[in-house]
């Protein structure tokens, strides 16, 4: 049984889902490995190291004939409807937003495997690619201010004076914003951090950070399945951004990592309270792409809001693609997330899932022609009646495209 490993089609993507390392694992379960020409070669891996490790090269991988497919990014519709009907695929599917790719998955009758909903349970952390991906995210941010912010993060004592620590506040405290904390403590900063899980202040002390305490509700309010945040009502959203635009204000770097799975990210942060920090102070928006958790942030962009005191400016980046910036490592752990979720369905050389396997069975997105994961699947059905009729150019202009 093959599995497919394609060069990732989508534009400043730079991950690939396999690396030599990851190949060899493969290998070792029985499983023959065939890598499209190219495919790590953003990541820093040669088409050379594949086939050290075991793997096949081909100038073009035909879909057609793959038995298993591991992608990094979501396949696009016409891409997916091209596999042949059993095959599996194993990566991030993104299915609350690319609902023609998961239609087109489920007519294929393929059997995908999003890897956004392994469940979050101990045997399963070393599959959970959000996790990994995070952890390089959260690192990413803190980099991309510090290169911005014109000024150093640690304190100096110098004879020429002392220059004080950068004052970095985090918000939003899963892995990415532990990563940030983490990071930005190591680069001397004093690091202050907010959550609304009050769950969170323990790890945020972990890490070096100071947890700021809102109140805002009762943990079981703001505390959602997995250990995720709960998304607040627009009221106590509100109640939020005046609680933290004073803390907001006092930061030199501001960086934001909010998200709730299957939703658009939540705004912590509005232009007036972005005006109200310092001139030179600088805001990362980790959530740029999936809404922005800081209004006017574009992804890719920076941004340049006044400040109100009419002396300078604060610059907004909204972040894109920043696992993708930092391929080598980013691609490694997620490689293995990918070796280690085929492992747990391979046998004597032949990928079977067994859907008793609450990972695999929680993992599961299409089967057999049907879409198994009910939350996509009523999104799905909710589209088809609000679109009678509509051919498949006509959804994808509802839904935002494909990707």
């Amino acid at each position: 049984m093959d599995v497919g490993i394609a060069r990732e089609r989508i534009e400043g993507e730079k991950r690939v889902a396999a690396t030599p390392e990851s190949v060899r694992q493969l290998v070792g379960l029985g499983l023959g490995a065939v890598v499209e020409a190219g495919a790590g070669a953003g990541a820093g891996f040669a088409d050379s190291d594949y086939e050290a490790a075991g793997a096949r090269i081909v100038s073009e991988l035909d879909l057609a004939a793959v038995d298993l497919l591991a992608h990094v990014r979501p396949l696009e519709p016409l891409r997916a409807s091209h596999l042949k009907p059993g095959a599996i695929t194993v990566g991030l599917a993104s299915p609350s937003t690319e609902l023609l790719t998961v239609r087109a998955l489920a007519d294929a009758r393929v059997t995908a495997f999003a890897l956004e909903l392994v469940p979050r349970i101990s045997r399963a952390q070393s599959m959970d690619a959000l996790t990994s991906q995070a952890l390089v995210t959260g690192y990413r941010c803190v980099i991309e201010a510090a290169i911005r912010f014109p000024r150093f993060f640690p304190l100096y004592m110098t004879a020429a004076g002392t220059i004080p620590p950068a004052r970095v506040l985090v918000l939003g405290a899963g892995v990415a914003g532990l990563q940030a904390i983490g990071t930005a403590k190591r680069l001397g900063a004093r690091v202050s951090a907010n959550d609304i899980r009050p769950a969170s202040a323990d790890e945020v002390a972990s890490m070096g950070g100071t947890f700021i305490k809102l109140d805002l509700d009762s943990p079981e309010a703001t505390a959602g399945a997995g250990g995720y945040a709960r998304e607040l009502t627009a009221d106590r959203g509100a109640h939020q951004r005046q609680l933290l635009a004073p803390h907001v204000a006092e930061a030199d770097v501001l960086i934001t990592t909010a998200a709730v799975p299957g939703r658009r990210a939540p705004l912590l942060v509005t232009r007036d309270m972005v005006a109200a920090m310092r001139p030179g102070s600088v805001v990362v928006d980790m959530a740029a792409e999936s809404g922005g958790n800081v209004e006017g942030s574009i992804p890719g962009e920076d941004v340049a809001v006044a400040t109100l005191d009419g002396k300078g400016a604060v610059a907004v980046v909204g972040l894109k693609d920043a696992a993708s910036a930092m391929a080598a490592d980013a691609s490694r752990l997620y490689a293995k997330n990918v070796a280690n979720f085929i492992a747990l369905m391979t046998s004597e050389g032949e990928a079977v899932p067994d859907f008793a396997d609450e990972v695999l069975a929680g993992a599961c997105l299409t089967y057999d022609g049907d879409v198994r994961h009910e939350p996509t699947a009523q999104a799905l059905a909710a589209l088809a009646t609000a679109t009678p009729g509509a051919d498949a150019e006509d959804v994808g202009e509802v839904e935002g495209g494909a990707g």
